[in-house]
Formats: structure tokens, C-alpha cells, sequence
């Protein structure tokens, strides 16, 4: 899929992620799961997010796995979050045209510091990669 096409519908249960800035927007776009609870993130592999070789850039990945897990901390303690640490295990490649979700969970809040995970799960059911990450929550609280 060309970037110069329309883009894509979202994945039945999600809708666009709200833009947080200029990187965002460029990246994007990205999308959330729309069920209460549902913590899943979801994205289009565009042109634009791919390799020299035609697969989805591994620092694409990052940031997508960044991005969705920052949503899983947000769910959980509705507060924002920087980020500390971020692990990746790449594990199979993603295409132009092929849907990804982030499937996260919060595994532990112990004050100011979260630890969360996430498989990166391919349309077809494949694991692109597996992530873990330690955010610090920031004082700005939801409304």
C-alpha cells in the first residue's frame, strides 16, 4: 500500500490513537482498542514505515511498542509516563499492508515505576516481536 492512497479502516474495535505531538502524526497512524479494559494497539504497515528491504523498521517497531505500552500504564494508573527502559526480542518480520496489534499487559506498579509487556502480534498470528518496559509515571494525572 502506497502512502499516497487513503488509509485504511481500522480493525473492527479500534479506533485512531489521539495524536500526542509532530512524531505521532508522522508515524502514525496508530489505533486503540475501543472496548473498556481492552488494552490492544493496533497499526497499518505503511510504506513509509518500512525497511530498505520492504519490511516494517525495527525502530518503527520500537516506537510502536513504546507507544502501546505507554497506553497500557495510562490504562492502569491514569497517569502519563516516560519511559526507562525498553526491551525488544525481534522475531518475525512484518510487511507492507499487514496489520499488528500490541497486545499488552501491566505486570507490576510498584509506586512510580511500572512494568509492562507486550507481544506484537502479526494478522496471520505471528509473533513480530515481544517487548518489555519500565515507565516512571509523571504527576499529571487524568481528568
Amino acid at each position: 500500500m502506497a502512502d499516497t492512497e487513503a488509509p485504511r479502516a481500522p480493525r473492527e474495535g479500534f479506533s485512531p490513537t489521539p495524536s500526542r505531538g509532530k512524531f505521532t502524526l508522522h508515524n502514525g497512524p496508530s489505533y486503540r482498542a475501543t472496548a473498556p479494559g481492552d488494552m490492544r494497539s493496533g497499526l497499518w504497515v505503511l510504506d513509509r514505515h518500512c525497511n530498505g528491504m520492504g519490511f516494517l523498521h525495527g525502530g518503527m517497531l520500537s516506537a510502536f511498542a513504546d507507544s502501546a505500552l505507554a497506553w497500557a500504564v495510562w490504562s492502569a494508573t491514569g497517569k502519563m509516563s516516560v519511559t526507562i527502559r525498553l526491551t525488544l526480542e525481534f522475531m518475525e518480520i512484518a510487511r507492507e499492508g499487514e496489520w499488528i496489534e500490541a497486545h499488552t499487559d501491566v505486570s507490576s506498579v510498584d509506586g512510580e515505576f511500572v512494568h509492562v509487556n507486550a507481544r506484537i502480534v502479526k494478522e496471520d498470528g505471528g509473533l513480530a516481536a515481544r517487548a518489555t518496559a519500565v515507565f516512571r509515571t509523571v504527576r499529571r494525572k487524568a481528568d
